[in-house]
């Protein structure tokens, strides 16, 4: 035909010219032409007439030794005289990426990349079944990754689970329900489940497993992704009822996880997000947490409830260094202890779900990322009275005034002297105040000498619209009202330190209050710093799976550091939010 070689791509052309007589106007013709002509599909063919070459005309290589080679020139170039280009040359063969590279290379010119399995015995399988399946696997220093256990009808040892992303996973060999008939050679007809870790032990490089499959076969992988936030903190060694100790995952109250296998009720597989090399391991499913939760609750009915008290302060706002800090003082939170005895009488909004009476044990997350122009999550405070909730805020209100702000309060009482609506406080009629309550307006509201003080779900709202960040300190029972896809909020738990801290913080706190006279200054009692640490434990209790975020006020100065940065993050790089909400 032609006296060399060829290329398809040039027979395709002849291909079709000869085709040329026998082409019509049909749509098969059509799409034959288009095919044979699409450089998509000449593309492919020169790839693969390369790859064709490639494998029988494979380069050699011309040193299997390059490694040693630059350490004799490197030794070779000390000896000469230090000119510019000779200490370049050592400079850049002493680079450590440069020597592994050169180690690389030798590797596989030598054909020394590929782990040697030892051989097997020619009879190991003369007397056995045809099912019997012998697998190697190169030992490491990574677990197996599959659980044992005894089957009660037979009395065999079979694979009771693969962990997701293991070793036996990653073989594919190895499946749930296949029979150990030997390992390393070692028969296990008498043997328990944790016998077998001792002999694979003692094992040098390789190990041996003989298998009979099981009948259950191998499921389908879902590759359906599942992220939760644990609700709760989970330690395998503590818990009696895992199956395999060494297998379980631990972990703690707010880290993410993801997911990997709910084929078993009792037990899922999972992995921390957060891990640099997350392993699957085996934590508690839904169901039998929650089962826990519930067989345990009978105790607590027995326990004394604690009522959530708020020590007093300021009646209204203050207003520092000419910024009017409205908001920061909440006038529907006054004191218990009140020598006047002017009880506040708060009505506040029961939630759908009290915080006491909820199971929960995860909470499914979605990656969240803030667009261009959309609101800022709303920023909630939660602690105790005392813990330093309204100075942390007037520190965030202090450091970029454009960029944050606070919900301005409604109140029935006259306004005062250089008060402004709008501004200081929204000034309303009792009757308006009360038909907002009747219409679920009101996050928070409380009577306090004939009067009505309270914050309204609209104030939030007009921050928000004004492309700020909202700050809100509110009680943990009123989170829920809030906890909606409008408000996303970011719920963030202050809670006090250990005693000894608490107190020494609030002395220093004291001692910079009485240097400026005109900063108001709260006296603590040791009954206060009990009171304050009790109650913000009630509420991590009943309400920490709302908190998202848990910083200890140790300091406030590392404290608001702390939370600025994490703010900064929230607005700028990917967080998990509840998938209830997009």
């Amino acid at each position: 035909m032609i006296g060399r070689r060829v290329g398809a791509c040039s027979m395709l052309v002849t291909l079709l010219h000869g085709l040329e007589p026998y082409m019509d106007a049909t749509d098969e013709s059509s799409f034959l032409q288009d095919m044979l002509m699409a450089n998509s599909l000449h593309v492919l063919i020169k790839l693969h007439e390369r790859l064709q070459r490639f494998n029988t005309q494979k380069p050699a290589p011309v040193q299997e030794h390059a490694e040693h080679l630059a350490h004799q020139v490197m030794k070779e170039l000390h000896a000469l005289e230090a000119r510019p280009e000779i200490k370049e040359l050592m400079h850049v063969l002493s680079k450590p990426h440069v020597q592994d590279l050169l180690s690389v290379h030798d590797s596989v010119a030598q054909n020394d990349y590929e782990p040697r399995l030892p051989l097997l015995a020619a009879d190991d399988d003369e007397d056995e079944e045809d099912s019997v399946r012998i697998i190697q696997m190169m030992k490491s220093k990574e677990p197996l990754g599959a659980t044992v256990k005894r089957d009660k009808s037979t009395g065999a040892l079979v694979v009771a689970r693969v962990m997701r992303g293991g070793a036996a996973d990653r073989v594919g060999l190895i499946h749930e329900g296949d029979e150990l008939r030997e390992v390393n050679g070692v028969l296990m007809q008498d043997k328990k489940p944790e016998e077998i870790i001792p002999i694979l032990a003692q094992s040098d490089r390789a190990v041996t497993f003989k298998v009979i499959p099981g009948t259950k076969g191998q499921l389908e992988p879902d590759n359906t992704e599942v992220f939760v936030r644990a609700m709760f903190d989970y330690h395998p060694e503590k818990d009696s009822a895992i199956p395999c100790k060494e297998a379980g995952l631990e972990f703690w109250r707010g880290d993410v996880l993801q997911i990997l296998s709910q084929e078993d009720d009792t037990w899922w597989q999972a992995s921390r997000v957060a891990d640099a090399n997350p392993r699957a391991g085996l934590i508690p499913s839904r169901q039998l947490q929650e089962r826990r939760v519930v067989l345990r609750r009978p105790e607590a009915l027995f326990q004394t409830s604690r009522a959530l008290t708020t020590n007093s302060v300021d009646a209204d706002y203050v207003a520092i260094h000419g910024i009017h800090m409205a908001g920061l003082r909440r006038s529907f939170r006054l004191s218990k202890k009140d020598h006047r005895r002017q009880e506040m009488q708060a009505k506040w909004k029961k939630s759908e779900v009290d915080g006491e009476n909820h199971i929960s044990s995860y909470q499914e997350v979605v990656p969240y990322v803030r667009q261009p122009g959309e609101p800022y999550r709303l920023v909630l405070l939660v602690g105790p009275s005392g813990v330093g909730l309204t100075e942390l805020k007037r520190k965030l209100l202090l450091s970029d005034p454009e960029h944050f702000g606070v919900a301005v309060p409604h109140t029935t009482r006259e306004r005062r002297r250089r008060e402004r609506d709008g501004v200081d406080y929204h000034f309303i009629s009792k009757h308006a105040f009360e038909s907002d309550i009747l219409h679920h307006k009101f996050i928070e509201y409380g009577e306090h000498g004939g009067k009505y003080y309270g914050t309204s779900l609209d104030s939030v709202r007009k921050v928000l619209a004004e492309s700020k960040v909202c700050l809100l300190d509110v009680e943990p029972d009123a989170v829920k009202l809030l906890y909606t896809t409008e408000f996303k909020p970011y719920v963030t738990f202050i809670k006090p330190p250990a005693i000894e801290q608490l107190r020494l913080s609030r002395r220093k706190a004291r001692i910079l209050a009485s240097c400026d006279e005109a900063k108001p200054t709260r006296t603590f009692m040791e009954a206060d710093f009990e009171e304050m640490i009790n109650t913000a434990q009630d509420m991590e209790d009943k309400y920490g799976y709302l908190f998202e975020k848990i910083i200890i006020n140790d300091d406030l100065a590392t404290v608001f550091t702390a939370l600025r940065a994490e703010l900064k993050k929230l607005e700028k790089e990917s967080n998990w939010i509840p998938k209830i909400w997009p």
